[in-house]
């Protein structure tokens, strides 16, 4: 039993969304993911930190769904991402996953999931190129009480956490963030959104008692990190 995380599968099977606007190589990656979910065995766990479908609905990314069910691993745990506009309450999307069949993909929202010993805790976080502003302000605080509540969800466990935005960049440390991760004694963030020539700005590595690890899907080459 192996825990994986990678970011931004970008899947659009119900739909045609180009990825050049991105750069870098996304010239097959439905088939690329595909491959590197071969390392992944029955039993494991994968959790996907956001941009996971381009859909605009549920019903629109139901292909998308289908494909990650279809590919190895016990469950995947989904984050939302800035991109997933076919999210909506957890109720509504674990029922969808249900009456679909969608058994191995869960939500990682407001919760926590348990992998052995380990909490699996996540959010979307904030970055900083989002603008500050009050409506902003509102959502970013929403995101801080939804990441404590994850934490909080865990117990005494020690706690691994995913995000989508990178709670730390070249120039930026969102510290509101990154004091809950050192708060709750949490040893091991994994992030995406970062993408092409973004990806030379990411910070990778221990930060004051903190491994972050950026797993975007074209910064790993399209396959699940093994993290345990």
């Amino acid at each position: 039993m192996a825990l994986y995380a990678i970011g931004d599968t970008h899947l659009s099977l119900g739909s045609d969304k180009p990825m050049d606007v991105f750069g870098g190589d996304w010239t097959g990656y439905v088939d690329k993911l595909r491959e590197g979910f071969a390392r992944v065995g029955p039993e494991d766990t994968v959790v996907i930190c956001g941009d996971v479908s381009w859909g605009m609905s549920l019903e629109e990314a139901k292909a998308d769904f289908a494909f990650l069910d279809a590919l190895p691993g016990k469950q995947k745990l989904l984050l939302k991402g800035n991109h997933d506009y076919w999210w909506t309450t957890a109720a509504k999307m674990e029922r969808f996953f249900q009456e679909n069949g969608f058994l191995t993909l869960k939500i990682l929202h407001n919760n926590c999931h348990f992998y052995g010993e380990l909490a699996l805790c996540g959010t979307r976080g904030w970055f900083y190129e989002e603008d500050r502003g009050e409506h902003s302000a509102k959502i970013f605080n929403r995101e801080l009480i939804r990441l404590e509540a994850s934490f909080k969800a865990a117990g005494e466990r020690e706690k691994v956490c995913f995000l989508h935005y990178p709670p730390i960049y070249q120039g930026y440390r969102c510290r509101e963030i990154i004091d809950l991760l050192e708060a709750y004694g949490v040893k091991l963030c994994c992030y995406g959104h970062l993408h092409g020539p973004s990806h030379r700005f990411a910070v990778t590595g221990e930060r004051d008692g903190v491994d972050y690890r950026l797993v975007a899907a074209d910064y790993v080459g399209f396959q699940p990190v093994r993290l345990l």
